[in-house]
């Protein structure tokens, strides 16, 4: 029986990969093992691997590892924490696989410590670029430990043999989040209105926004010049208008923008909720009924266009993906931010939305990843060989 060990630092990871856990567990041939870890074990960001046990998985390790600082230094010293943790975690159970997703620092780690643990990687969402986040070089350095790559589109998949990692073992699967959408039953308006104990009255915004790790101390600049414009919005422009916040990662910066949420909520509780975590279920039901996406998260560029969402996308943390034409960019001016949502929530906009096609959307994600995990031959992925790449290959 092969053992499939899968990684999770954060909320939104595991909801994507939650149908691939799913389909693992599932099949007698093969064996989940989990790992949680991050932000999954800390009070502070809601404790989320319970949703994991929750759902009926088994958390194998979890492996304690974020300080209670969001600093440069404190970022690094955790990362030598999680270190530490997955060399352990590894060495007692000796997975054959591990399958990462994405490309934060507590992702980094676990690819690392399984690189020197000679345990074969598979990474899904190679490829892409978000050229405001240091994420960006963990993602391409996780690409290079890794053996088979699971990438979203057919770009990012040339991108990742560009890298010099051989076609045979590159595979273009689309979006596992987008698949989600499609096969979760979603909760109606009303039903959600209920779950969050929030009215959200006739529209509201969906907002959240991470810091811009590659920019020097811009994140409490940037977020409140954010909150201006949307309090501009909601109290003057269009007063009918609330938001959903959700909050930062744990990443460089990122209490600062959780603890100007709060502040702002404090104050205008007839229009504003903030969620640490709102899972899976009613994160995506949220965003299907919400009037626009707004912020620099993935999921505005990958989700939100198959549920003819649109999306304003702020400053350069996202730089570099690919996007529907449902995606209106904007810099992180309190004008521009405001022309921006405008513009996204306007009816002449909405012809563009309802017929916005996602890049990213590609049928049986969930499968294609399983039966790929099922059928590779260890023997032969565990050594790697430079691909060096010539125009007729891409």
């Amino acid at each position: 029986m092969r053992k499939i060990c899968v990684i999770t630092g954060t909320r939104a990871e595991y909801g994507l990969l939650h149908p691939l856990m799913k389909l693992i567990h599932e099949d007698p041939d093969l064996k989940l093992q989990i790992i949680a870890t991050c932000m999954h074990l800390s009070p502070e960001f809601g404790l989320t691997y319970r949703e994991i046990e929750a759902d009926g998985f088994n958390i194998d390790k979890k492996i304690e590892m974020l300080l209670s600082s969001d600093s440069a230094v404190g970022i690094s010293k955790s990362m030598g924490l999680a270190f530490i943790g997955f060399a352990d975690a590894f060495a007692e159970l000796k997975s054959d696989i591990v399958v990462l997703l994405g490309d934060r620092f507590e992702t980094f780690c676990a690819a690392g410590s399984a690189c020197v643990a000679r345990i074969p990687i598979a990474h899904i969402h190679g490829g892409e670029t978000t050229e405001g986040a240091i994420d960006d070089a963990f993602r391409h350095a996780i690409t290079k430990m890794s053996h088979i790559h699971f990438t979203s589109t057919d770009e990012y998949r040339r991108r990742v043999i560009q890298l010099g990692e051989h076609p045979d073992r590159v595979f273009n699967v689309g979006a596992i989040g987008v698949e989600n959408i499609r096969n979760l039953p979603l909760l109606t308006k009303d039903e959600l209105e209920k779950e969050i104990g929030f009215d959200l009255g006739e529209r509201y915004l969906l907002v959240t926004f991470h810091p811009v790790t590659l920019e020097q101390a811009t994140a409490q600049h940037q977020f409140k010049i954010l909150l201006s414009a949307l309090d501009k919005l909601t109290s003057v422009i269009n007063p009918a208008t609330r938001m959903i916040f959700t909050k930062a990662n744990a990443d460089t910066d990122g209490r600062i923008i959780n603890q100007l949420i709060d502040d702002y909520v404090s104050v205008h509780k007839e229009k504003a909720v903030a969620f640490s975590s709102m899972g899976q279920l009613r994160y995506l039901s949220a965003m299907k009924h919400a009037a626009a996406v707004v912020g620099n998260s993935s999921s505005g560029i990958i989700e939100a266009p198959s549920f003819k969402v649109p999306t304003v996308n702020i400053g350069d943390r996202q730089k570099g993906r690919i996007r529907a034409t449902s995606v209106v960019g904007c810099t992180p001016i309190l004008e521009e931010i405001i022309r921006a949502i405008q513009k996204a929530t306007s009816r002449d906009f909405e012809e563009t939305v309802q017929h916005a096609i996602n890049p990213y959307e590609k049928q049986g994600t969930a499968k294609t990843i399983t039966t790929i995990l099922i059928s590779r031959e260890l023997s032969q992925i565990r050594m790697k060989s430079f691909f060096d790449v010539s125009l007729d290959t891409l």
